[in-house]
């Protein structure tokens, strides 16, 4: 007679064992209002430009600072919030984040002006910042490792059900009600979010956490900034090589260098680059903020495609994203089947390519091309992200040790936002100065400054012109699709160099299974059961 098989000993203790897929839930809907605020935002933007009292008459150059004054602010603080967590408790951090988003969610939806929305944005980043690398540490520590890559899938494929969401919820919403309905509607959100993970979520933290470096903060989040207006600035002029613009971007870069060194020498680090010696991770990094990089400067021209040219409603629009979504939340919960099989290099190479591909079929569209046609791309370029972002998130996070699971998630989506924020300066600039080149000659030298800014400033010059303005109409959708052109293949381009990245440095099957080195210390409310 054989004695029964020992099972594997736990790390997570039995009575939060049972209800980790509930808490997995709560963490998804956590989850879920960050993402969702800024797919909804996507489809807000035309009406945000659009004069008082429809929206605020906001420029593009304003425009593309109300995405970043919140992508900015999110990824200088996450590494910093990430700390937070592992020392005071992630269930503590999860819960003031949500408050402060919640409170900067009702703040920006009474905004008056371009100005204080791009204020209460970074008030809302502030809250989000805390919010979402507490969600994968929790998740790290609720779930044993061989369970946490299909956990990673699902909580990736909350990211596609977040795309699907927005901007539906966004378009309905602009049909119905004013443009600040788009923020009020995470309030009752983030009470529910509030609610259940009082109730169900366990608190965790790092028993030796470091020490928060304040210095490096500001640091980054200066560098990251100076860096970012040169580039938006350089677009709004659509010239790089003004005296301001150089010496903006010039100012960032030497920031971020000095930023560098201060962590390499410091002993408590913002970011402790020593993580980066190791070429898989850093490909995975590289790998996820490339993605974003394109996703983002994707998603902010093809708004302007759907309603500026094709003349969709915000509604419609939002619907348009469907595919993209869909074909998110449909492969992310099973790319780590792909994986399995074909190992992380040729998932993540494939999922590049695709993506490139979906860019590049960007430039076959102009303002006749049948719509199922969008579709197509949308649907593949989501099932090329699937492939990404689930394999290099738990590259990400399998390769540190479980108690800095707030670090590891902080790294991951600090270089998500700033590949984000990057993408839309970089290819917002480009599509701005593509676009003025062209409608530039058809437009009063008086007024070209402004009007030339964008597709919507030309139209709502042309509109003041009354008759005389539909001639401005046709060239400025001409340009717009010359533009959109072009800002495609540079995130083509993009995403072809994150592909030799991995196709250079992952590996090509999943490593095999290692013991982590250290425990999480798991406070939780039932401790006397277990």
């Amino acid at each position: 007679m054989t004695s029964p098989a020992v099972p594997a000993e736990r790390r997570v203790p039995e009575a939060v064992h049972r209800r980790r897929w509930a808490i997995l839930g709560v963490l998804m809907l956590s989850l879920l209002i960050v993402v969702l605020d800024n797919s909804i935002l996507n489809v807000a933007i035309k009406t945000i430009s659009t004069p008082a009292p429809t929206g605020l008459g906001a420029t593009q150059s304003e425009l593309e600072w109300a995405i970043n004054a919140y992508t900015l602010v999110f990824a200088g603080l996450l590494f910093s919030a990430g700390l937070l967590g592992d020392r005071l408790g992630r269930k503590k951090v999860l819960l003031a984040g949500l408050v402060v988003f919640g409170v900067g969610s009702a703040l920006a939806a009474q905004s008056g002006s371009p100005a204080e929305l791009i204020a209460f944005r970074a008030v809302m980043a502030l809250g989000a910042a805390f919010v979402m690398p507490a969600t994968l540490a929790v998740l790290m520590n609720v779930f044993e490792r061989d369970e946490q890559p299909k956990a990673i899938g699902i909580w990736a494929g909350g990211v596609g059900l977040a795309i699907a969401i927005g901007p539906i919820t966004g378009g309905v919403l602009l049909d119905h009600f004013w443009w600040g309905s788009v923020f009020l509607i995470n309030v009752p959100i983030v009470v529910l979010a509030l609610a259940l993970m009082l109730w169900l979520v366990p608190d965790s933290r790092d028993p030796n956490p470091g020490r928060v470096d304040p210095l490096g903060v500001v640091l980054s989040i200066v560098g990251l900034v100076l860096l970012v207006y040169g580039i938006i600035k350089g677009g709004q002029l659509a010239d790089f090589t003004n005296a301001t613009v150089l010496a903006t971007i010039g100012a960032g870069l030497a920031v971020l260098a000095v930023f560098v060194l201060f962590e390499k020498r410091s002993d408590h680090p913002s970011i402790d680059v020593t993580y980066f010696k190791n070429k898989v991770f850093s490909a995975a990094i590289a790998a996820i903020a490339l993605v974003f990089f394109a996703l983002m400067g994707v998603t902010f021209f093809s708004v302007f495609y759907t309603q500026s040219v094709r003349g969709y409603s915000p509604l419609h629009a939002g619907l348009l994203l469907l595919p993209l979504a869909v074909a998110q939340m449909v492969f992310a919960p099973r790319a780590r089947l792909v994986v399995d099989r074909f190992g992380n290099k040729a998932v993540c190479t494939a999922g590049l390519l695709t993506v490139a591909a979906m860019l590049a079929a960007f430039t076959a569209l102009e303002a006749d091309t049948p719509i199922w046609i969008l579709e197509v791309i949308f649907f593949f370029m989501g099932a090329g992200m699937a492939h990404i972002m689930t394999p290099v998130s738990v590259v990400i996070m399998q390769a540190l040790p479980r108690e800095k699971a707030g670090s590891a998630s902080a790294l991951s989506n600090t270089f998500r936002q700033l590949g984000g924020a990057l993408g839309i300066a970089v290819l917002g600039s480009v599509l701005s100065t593509a676009y003025r080149s062209g409608i530039e000659d058809r437009l009063p030298p008086t007024a070209r400054h402004q009007a030339g800014e964008s597709i919507e400033a030309t139209l709502g010059f042309a509109a003041k012109l009354g008759v005389k303005g539909e001639a401005l109409v046709a060239p400025a959708h001409d340009a717009f699709l010359h533009a959109m052109h072009v800002t495609a293949l540079c995130g083509a381009g993009v995403a072809v160099f994150g592909a030799v990245v991995v196709a250079l440095f992952l590996p090509g099957k999943a490593p095999q299974e290692q013991r982590e080195p250290g425990e999480t210390e798991l406070v939780t409310a039932d401790k006397a059961d277990q």
